[in-house]
């Protein structure tokens, strides 16, 4: 009789104990990334911090290919560092450099490399260190689930990456002609004007691999301003930095054109070329254009 009530208090006391909470990066992310509501759980799908190689992808975004720069007892500085051919990518506060609203383009940035001399406490090592604020997936009222920041993040600072499978262009666009207006577009396209007119472009898919970026939901008036950022691999890391203070419990958006400095083209067509209608827009934006941004190129012919 006393085991059956022990076992009984034992079998009481489980119930009552609090629910672990989820972790939807599942340990993999510097802190954990908690969900609300508390009993919600998002759509299944596996956690990867950084890209990995998926379908028709030309260059394997694990592979280190840079050279590492040699500063061993200077700091990491334009002039002298192989990493810095430009200027500093990042301020004393690990704030990313204005790039200034008259630009055209985003200079390159380049992070230190897993093959540099220097410490890992470089100024130039921001966006391989990780989360660094608390995330929050949530359920929106129209958008489905969203990310939001559970503490303040200044202006210039690294939020999180767009991280998921990186796809050839055939395989992207064969993803795409599979979807519905009903199905979540995460297949995220991006260009990138180098020298002589060549244009280097990278697929990423965090449909069913992926990190908290897949989360992100788009705004014409975005928080998160999205760059390029090479650390290891010629595969850009799709780096995502505050364009403002963040308040805290304030969703994190981005403009999925993916324009740089999220310049808008002024595209209000309703239907896209192959005659599927396009998908509203809801960030509530003054300056909303009313549907999603798409990549026109995706739904030609491979």
């Amino acid at each position: 009789m006393f085991g059956e009530a022990a076992e009984a208090a034992a079998l009481e006391d489980d119930r009552a104990a609090p629910a672990e909470p989820l972790d939807v990066a599942r340990g993999l992310e510097n802190l954990p990334v908690s969900a609300w509501p508390p009993e919600a759980r998002p759509p299944p799908f596996k956690y990867t911090p950084d890209h990995v190689e998926g379908p028709g992808a030309d260059t394997d975004p694990a592979q280190a290919v840079f050279p590492g720069c040699t500063c061993t007892t200077a700091p990491c500085l334009p002039g002298t560092c192989s990493c810095l051919r430009w200027q500093e990518n990042y301020d004393d506060h690990l704030r990313l450099r204005e790039t200034g609203a008259e630009a055209d383009y985003a200079t390159p940035v380049f992070e230190c490399n897993i093959l540099c001399q220097c410490s890992d406490r470089c100024r130039n090592r921001v966006v391989q260190r990780g989360l660094q604020f608390h995330l929050q997936v949530f359920q929106t009222d129209l958008k489905g689930w969203g990310l939001r920041t559970l503490e303040f993040i200044p202006k210039g600072r690294f939020v999180c990456e767009y991280a998921g499978e990186i796809l050839g262009s055939s395989e992207a666009q064969r993803r795409i002609h599979l979807q519905t207006i009903h199905d979540s577009n995460y297949i995220l396209a991006v260009r990138e004007h180098v020298a002589q007119g060549k244009v280097l472009a990278t697929f990423v898919d965090p449909t069913h691999t992926g990190n908290v970026g897949r989360f992100l939901n788009h705004s014409c008036a975005p928080n998160l301003l999205m760059v390029p950022v090479r650390i290891d691999s010629m595969v850009p890391r799709l780096a995502l930095f505050a364009a403002k203070d963040i308040l805290p419990g304030e969703e994190l958006c981005y403009d999925y054109s993916g324009r740089f400095l999220n310049h808008s083209d002024g595209e209000d067509k309703d239907r896209l070329d192959n005659g599927k209608l396009r998908k509203p827009c809801y960030c509530g934006a003054k300056s909303c254009t009313a549907f999603l941004p798409y990549d026109s190129s995706l739904y030609c012919p491979g």
